[in-house]
């Protein structure tokens, strides 16, 4: 059910190095980056992954910032649905659902939010 997740970082450059070598030592690599906003790694890149990221917000990143839970469906129709639904009870958008990035027509699909308590989380497919 858990797709990835991704920890905060103030330093991009310097997380980046530091999970490289670190993660290598499981057999996971970079396989998805964006130039100063997030690197994630995997085994392979259908399995759960683990990312560093500068927080939405460009606050600093602290224990909790940057921190997000993301849940893997099939369908953009299915990220869709739930995400609404999160925000039908409450929780707050974070980032409508669409591609990522904005612009792209295939590849990453997510809508993002924030539950009660203010925890980040997402759903998301991948579309070919």
């Amino acid at each position: 059910m858990i797709g990835y997740m991704l920890v905060g970082t103030n330093d991009l450059a310097r997380a980046g190095e530091f999970y490289d070598a670190l993660l290598g030592t499981i057999g996971a690599s970079r396989f998805m980056e964006e130039d100063n906003y997030f690197i994630a790694w995997a085994r392979k890149p259908e399995e759960t992954s683990f990312g560093v990221t500068i927080p939405f917000d460009k606050q600093p990143a602290e224990k909790g910032n940057g921190n997000m839970a993301a849940f893997y469906l099939e369908t953009p129709e299915q990220v869709k649905a739930f995400y609404d639904k999160a925000l039908s009870l409450g929780g707050t958008c974070e980032g409508a659902p669409g591609f990522r990035p904005e612009g792209a027509e295939k590849g990453f699909y997510a809508g993002y939010f924030r539950d009660l308590d203010g925890n980040k989380l997402n759903a998301f497919c991948m579309v070919e």
